[in-house]
């Protein structure tokens, strides 16, 4: 199997001979890893388990730890699941890596379809499943929502979207969510959601895919599947706690499958991530720093306010050529878009973006910014 490299390693690749100015104190604006304490409460918890770690944990997950996330998802987005229509995972980066190799392990031919830009763990899992890519691109025409081609969709046997979306901070309402979903049923392919921003919003609640799955009639949410995670609302992504959700039938196979992956998070994890996904006070307050920090992005770079996720995903008019120069004049390191993204027909979407993670506190992020500023200027 050949890789790709990371985007990171990409960048580290790009700025490797450019000394930055010291005159700035370094700043990274490149990895999606809120900079804050994980909440008291969630530590003490971890703390207070710590004596299980003597206990092997079920691959299924503790009672507990199913009960808050199905809490969560009732909350949050009016779907009650039933047991097994929900299976706790290490973090949602290996699922996503390994469900579709499961998926597509007895298709000769597998075909799987992804928004591009992505997270690059999607590209990892097609090559990993040998299968073909259709990329589903997310440009400034398109207002970085997918567009529906029914010719390409009626190949595939999984199609990924991620929304809200990293990078491009894009949502779709509930209404775009029920086409997905009605063609998912009618192209008989497995429709699975990366949600895992869905709790970093400026106003409106962004909708799940499981919502739109029920809107539509869809009640056993065949060929429908979600996953989320705790890191990014609850500022713990080292807890490892995510989930996915929905088609119990496709999920009961899964299960077994992962029996065979040795994946089972610690149980003292398991009973930190149980407190984090039962409350919600802390979130609304990350919500806020986010918010707080998406206004000062709108004063200083004249941009509008995303209506989810810590991105900026700032068009400027060559982005290799800007990520440099911002180093190597301003020592701050950006992501450029073309890594995040592939050609398709001769057209990079993320040519001449770059991401920006506004993941510090508001004095940081405004002082960064205004380098930013000043790099975009001259």
């Amino acid at each position: 199997m050949q890789f790709q490299p990371y985007p990171f390693e990409k960048l580290n690749t790009l700025l490797a001979d450019i000394e930055p100015n010291g005159e700035y104190a370094a700043s990274s604006l490149t990895i999606g890893e809120p900079q804050f304490k994980t909440p008291k409460f969630i530590q003490q918890k971890l703390c207070e388990s710590s004596a299980f770690l003597k206990k092997y944990p079920k691959t299924a997950g503790e009672t507990v730890l199913k009960e808050a996330m199905r809490g969560f998802v009732s909350r949050r987005f009016g779907v009650n699941l039933g047991d097994e229509e929900l299976i706790p995972v290490f973090g949602t980066r290996e699922v996503l890596f390994n469900f579709p190799q499961f998926l597509l392990f007895d298709k000769p031919n597998p075909v799987m379809a992804f928004t591009n830009p992505f997270y690059q763990i999607y590209e990892g899992a097609a090559i990993a499943s040998r299968a073909k890519v259709h990329y589903i691109n997310l440009t400034k025409e398109n207002n970085f929502k997918p567009v529906i081609d029914k010719e390409k969709l009626k190949e595939c046997d999984l199609v990924i979207l991620n929304f809200p979306n990293n990078p491009t901070s894009s949502v779709l309402t509930l209404e775009e969510l029920k086409e997905w979903a009605t063609l998912s049923l009618e192209l008989d392919f497995v429709l699975l959601n990366d949600e895992c921003y869905s709790e970093l919003y400026t106003a409106t609640p962004p909708p799940s895919l499981l919502q739109a799955a029920k809107a539509i009639g869809n009640e056993s949410l065949k060929n429908t599947l979600v996953i989320n995670s705790i890191s990014k609302r609850s500022s713990a992504p080292g807890l490892r706690s995510g989930f996915i959700a929905g088609d119990k039938e496709i999920l009961k196979n899964y299960m077994q499958y992962r029996t065979y992956v040795g994946c089972a998070s610690p149980l003292p994890l398991q009973y930190a991530a149980a407190e984090a996904w039962g409350e919600e006070t802390h979130v609304e307050t990350a919500r806020e720093v986010y918010r707080n920090n998406f206004q000062i992005a709108k004063e200083i770079l004249s941009i509008p306010v995303p209506e989810a996720t810590f991105y900026i995903w700032l068009e400027v008019p060559n982005a290799l050529e800007f990520t440099k120069t911002l180093y190597k004049d301003y020592n701050v390191k950006v992501l450029p878009g073309e890594f995040l993204s592939r050609d398709d027909d001769g057209v990079n979407p993320g040519k001449d973006f770059v991401r920006i993670a506004l993941v510090e506190n508001d004095t940081k992020t405004k002082e960064v910014l205004q380098r930013v500023k000043k790099a975009l200027h001259g």
